[in-house]
């Protein structure tokens, strides 16, 4: 009996780490391996230190930084949450007028980093800003007037701005999850007597858990990855603790123990998503569909739905785009075109180089998991996907840590063999940056080749291996061409996120080596807030490009309608 036993877990262990002598799914686990090498460094890091650190974090640092992170989580996501799935519903189950454009402008926010909208709201709202001196310009000092303007730099401030910025991901689920919803489940419920906002709690929103759920995540994500608007706004979270904790104390293995934190706290958000969208699924019992009617609103109540989907599109959008704009014309003649040419340059060869790598192993994580269903290549999928999860500043020390080792190990062989000193090759340098944004966008890459090749049919590779044609030919000679608007949209994705990363680009990047997020953080934190509004307002219309044609993939998936 204890032999059987025994002799079944010996095959379970074979059949998850033993890999087919194919070299596509080896080279993916050993890929695979190489992606969570951060985490491995952070905990090591962490938990290696002699040093008694704990103690003075969890006394000072720590308390502050975690409360202050968890509500920014919360009220933002909620915020969010509200924002988006409220307007996808407007949007999609309702005509008024305004309606299509509202519906494009609904998700422009995305394209906006958040610490450029913080860079911008303070620029607008501070005391010396334009609106409190028109205030005291024409009501006085002391009045009622100014003291109803909000103070941008707080917690409750950075909670309004996270969710006007990255509400467009919910939006973008809801949406998603609303067009795809029958309209025979919609009708019964209204046939039992149920109104329309009954209908949208007890059926639409149900159904549309999983999205929400998805999209949530994501915002809370994008709020645990944030450096630059956190401190700009003058709110100490996790992220911004382990970025001063590092460059301003010097204190590495205390950045990593905070590191180690904030990695339980992604892995606690992934677990939460996980339980939150549960086993549900739905699924339509019929192969006809019938575009959801819409119902058509006039008067009060279509002002009052126009005024609900402007409102976050001329708050998110809108007023920070416009205050960018206004300050960089009129800089444009004192701005020096050299500097902005040379962080331009270096940002788009940067993503540009980073696009290129992601994409390429993104093929490779996709195309070993189509060759190979096994236990290894699931896990080295998974592993690979988990990068996106992982905040910048998390990377960056798990990144330097080894790199650092490897220059350090190489330079004393080195100079103990051939008396000749390497230096540094890999930390401090454009690998280590390029390594960073791959792992950290690797996913986004990953689910559009995915996609792509699941739209291509499992009978061309049988095909393709009855003819004698071997995988890596059938992927250069057939899968690739096919491939072609998949690789694209997954390298534009990838360009335009690596665009406005500015966490693990400012820790890692060269000496003396700025792009247009490290520049515009620079010149922000000398306060000189005109300068930086060129670069801004270049990275905005940059990523303007993917928000729109991801929007437009959205909208055309409407059930009944003659979009895909």
């Amino acid at each position: 009996m204890h032999d059987a036993t025994a002799s079944t877990l010996v095959r379970r262990w074979h059949g998850l780490f033993t890999v087919s002598r194919d070299y596509w799914a080896l080279t993916a686990v050993l890929a695979a391996a190489l992606l969570a090498l951060p985490i491995v460094s952070v905990t090591w890091i962490a938990l290696s230190s002699t040093d008694s650190i704990w103690p003075h974090l969890v006394s000072t640092v720590l308390p502050r930084a975690l409360a202050n992170t968890l509500l920014l989580l919360v009220g933002a996501s909620v915020l969010a949450l509200a924002i988006g799935t409220g307007t996808a519903w407007l949007i999609t189950m309702f005509r008024f007028p305004g309606r299509e454009i509202a519906d494009r402008m609904l998700v422009l926010p995305l394209a906006m980093p958040v610490y450029i909208v913080a860079y911008a709201y303070v620029e607008l709202l501070d005391y010396a800003g334009p609106l409190q001196t028109m205030l005291r310009t024409n009501f006085g000092a002391d009045s009622f007037m100014g003291t109803m303007v909000p103070d941008v730099r707080s917690l409750g401030g950075a909670i309004w701005l996270f969710a006007l910025v990255l509400y467009p991901y919910v939006y973008l689920s809801a949406r998603a999850s609303f067009v795809q919803q029958s309209v025979c489940a919609l009708e019964v419920a209204r046939t039992l007597g149920r109104t329309a906002g009954g209908t949208f709690w007890s059926v639409a929103l149900p159904m549309a858990r999983p999205a929400l759920a998805a999209g949530v995540t994501l915002v809370m994500m994008e709020c645990l990855n944030d450096l630059g608007a956190v401190q700009y706004l003058g709110v100490e979270t996790l992220s911004a603790s382990i970025y001063a904790t590092w460059t301003q104390r010097s204190n590495l293995p205390g950045a990593a123990q905070l590191s180690l934190v904030l990695l339980v706290l992604v892995m606690a958000l992934l677990m939460g998503e996980r339980a939150a969208r549960g086993d549900a699924a739905f699924h339509h019992t019929t192969g006809r569909y019938r575009a959801i009617p819409f119902e058509t609103l006039s008067g009060g109540q279509a002002m009052a739905a126009l005024v609900a989907v402007a409102a976050p599109v001329v708050l998110g959008f809108i007023v920070p785009f416009a205050v960018l704009a206004l300050h960089a014309v009129r800089h444009l003649r004192a701005y020096d075109a050299m500097e902005f040419l040379i962080a331009a340059r270096n940002s788009l060869a940067l993503s540009a180089l980073a696009s290129f790598a992601a994409v390429i192993m993104a093929l490779l994580f996709a195309y070993a998991a189509r060759l190979h269903k096994s236990p290894a290549t699931r896990l080295a999928a998974r592993l690979s996907s988990f990068g996106y999860a992982l905040p910048g500043t998390v990377l960056a020390i798990g990144l330097l840590a080894p790199l650092a080792a490897f220059d350090n190990g190489l330079d004393a062989w080195m100079r103990a063999t051939f008396s000749v000193s390497t230096g540094l090759l890999l930390s401090g340098s454009l690998f280590a940056v390029t390594c960073a944004l791959v792992i950290r966008f690797l996913a986004v890459a990953i689910s559009n080749v995915e996609a792509g090749l699941e739209r291509i049919s499992p009978n061309i590779d049988a095909a393709a291996k009855t003819l004698g044609t071997r995988s890596t030919s059938a992927l250069r000679r057939i899968h690739l061409p096919m491939l072609k608007p998949a690789i694209g949209a997954a390298a534009l994705l990838v360009f335009v996120d690596a665009m406005k990363e500015l966490p693990a680009t400012l820790l890692l990047r060269p000496f003396n080596f700025d792009t247009l997020a490290t520049q515009i953080y620079g010149l922000t934190a000398a306060e000189q807030f005109e300068a930086a509004s060129v670069g801004a307002v270049a990275i905005v219309l940059i990523g303007l490009i993917p928000v729109l044609l991801l929007h437009r993939a959205v909208s055309e998936g409407r059930a009944g309608g003659s979009g895909r």
